[in-house]
């Protein structure tokens, strides 16, 4: 450590000072049944459709901002499937206000994700134009995309799993593509108004209100396995979206998502959170924290301190999610923008504001983690009980600090396979590379 570190040099000081654990290489033996060929899968599902397409028909395919591995293969083989039977397809973004709230950033978005005409075979129509569908009783106005609401019929395609604001029997799914998604930042915004705990009551209202158009053909439900591939893929009808079919479905998802093996933690270092990788930058159901005023917190993992290094390109500075964590570095600063995080907050009513907030920020990875530790309560830093994982998406393996090795090996779903290795930091701060 050379040269003057400027006002931040007690600070990094100090962090010079941490002693950092040493990690094994832990691998969560998962369950993760999977489809073995996601194209003939969906073709399968939507056999059901058959009888109600007819030629020429326009369908209005829905594709939402999450990096979900094989939705692009579903959204394209939809369209394979629907124009062999007559119909014209076409994909319209469904991301409330995703992309900075604006058709161009929502194309982007799409682009980053694989999803673009060329690669899907049929054409991308954007805007953040709705149609007016009014308002549900004692509840928001339900919204509908001008392109999908001008289509002869939508067919819903999204992934089944758990929200990261609330709980109930329906959650993230086809319901919330439905009223969130198709409803733009106007129908986002309308209902997130209500607060997140009653999330689960309107977006099952509101779909239902856009499903009563009658151009709802029904949803392609994606429920995945904690490798975030397709464990099944499903043809739900239009009164099961929303309904009990997709809440077996969201059941299904719960049991196979990928979450911490550990109960209590002083710290969780994530190398990068995102959009791509959850709706709140960081998904909640994995670090256990909600942080929305008024609503109840996770009862495991608890986690004394969070560190995230790195925001992804594919986010596009949204760095909602942010106010999740306790430490980052400047660089995370630095790929934030702020208007398209704070549209993004703003649109999600109470679930946004804590969530956007900045966490202390310092000048590096060294730094960020080293006050993530100096932090978190324990007297004895040479027991510290640390974490560190790729991203909130990918569980599956993981680095842990040594005092951690008498409860891996207690597990029968845990196995040590590398390791233990020196937490390490390069000159300029930044942490070492997992291999």
């Amino acid at each position: 450590m050379t040269g003057n570190l400027g006002p931040f040099e007690a600070v990094r000081e100090l962090a010079y000072t941490v002693p950092f654990p040493r990690l094994l290489r832990v691998r969560q033996n998962v369950d993760a049944p999977q489809v073995p060929d996601v194209a003939s899968a969906t073709a399968v599902a939507l056999e059901a459709l058959r009888s109600r397409i007819r030629p020429g028909m326009t369908v209005a395919i829905t594709a939402g901002s999450r990096g979900i591995h094989d939705k692009p293969a579903v959204v394209r083989a939809a369209g394979e499937w629907l124009r062999s039977v007559g119909a014209e397809p076409f994909v319209v973004p469904a991301m409330g206000s995703h992309g900075g709230a604006t058709a161009e950033g929502q194309l982007s978005v799409l682009a980053d994700l694989d999803t673009t005409p060329d690669s899907l075979g049929m054409p991308i129509l954007a805007t953040m134009d709705t149609v007016d569908l009014g308002r549900v009783p004692d509840g928001p106005t339900a919204y509908l995309d001008r392109n999908a609401a001008g289509a002869d019929a939508i067919l819903v395609v999204n992934r089944v799993k758990a929200h990261t604001d609330f709980t109930g029997e329906v959650e993230s799914g086809l319901a919330k593509i439905t009223a969130i998604g198709l409803g733009k930042q106007r129908g986002a915004e309308g209902i997130h108004r209500y607060g997140p705990a009653n999330l689960g009551t309107w977006i099952p209202l509101v779909a239902r209100r856009i499903i009563d158009t009658g151009k709802v053909l029904g949803g392609l439900a994606v429920v995945e396995n904690a490798r975030h591939r397709a464990a099944a893929i499903e043809f739900v009808e239009p009164g099961d979206i929303g309904g009990a079919g997709e809440t077996r479905l969201l059941g299904r998802a719960k049991d196979l998502m990928g979450t911490l093996p550990f109960d209590r933690l002083d710290v969780a270092v994530v190398d990068a959170m995102g959009k791509d990788k959850s709706g709140s930058g960081l998904d909640t159901n994995v670090i256990g924290r909600m942080m929305i005023r008024g609503s109840a917190e996770f009862e495991r993992p608890r986690i004394a301190n969070i560190a995230v290094l790195d925001l992804t390109e594919s986010s596009h500075g949204n760095g909602v999610g942010v106010g999740l964590a306790d430490f980052i570095p400047f660089r995370v600063l630095g790929k934030l923008d702020l208007l398209s995080t704070y549209i993004n907050a703003m649109t999600s009513g109470l679930g946004g504001p804590q969530r956007a907030q900045l966490p202390i920020a310092l000048p590096t990875d060294r730094d960020a983690v080293a006050a993530a530790i100096l932090t978190c309560g324990r007297a004895d830093l040479d027991r510290i009980r640390l974490v560190r994982l790729r991203d909130t998406l990918d569980v599956e393996e993981l680095l842990v600090s040594e005092s951690l090795a008498d409860e891996v090996d207690a597990d029968p779903g845990l196995s040590i396979v590398g390791g233990p290795t020196a937490m390490s930091f390069d000159e300029e701060g930044r942490i070492g590379p997992w291999e």
